[in-house]
């Protein structure tokens, strides 16, 4: 994951703060299972209004996807399922008390 994150903003391995713009999401995936028969050329990159990350299932059966380490809140995702990972039309401020 981390080799993932430091290609998007640096051809190296030096550490970087990654330079966000406003309404920017980063994306990690933190377990690309790669292997003979899986591939996972995308690890990482920046989401935005104009651009949304688009997931398509291969798996013949019994796939699942879920965020955030919860594996209890999966859904099912075998062969043919998409997932369209991107920004809410609706947004939140946190507003901060100092």
């Amino acid at each position: 994951m981390a080799y993932g994150v430091t290609g998007v903003f640096d051809k190296g391995l030096e550490p970087k703060t990654p330079t966000l713009k406003e309404n920017e999401l980063l994306f990690a995936v933190r377990e690309p299972f790669r292997s003979i028969t899986t591939q996972s050329s995308i690890t990482a990159g920046v989401l935005n209004q104009n651009f949304n990350l688009v997931i398509v299932s291969l798996m013949p059966s019994c796939g699942i996807i879920f965020s955030d380490g919860i594996e209890k809140d999966y859904l099912n995702f075998s062969s043919g399922a998409i997932a369209t990972i991107g920004q809410a039309e609706e947004k939140t401020e946190l507003v901060v008390n100092v």
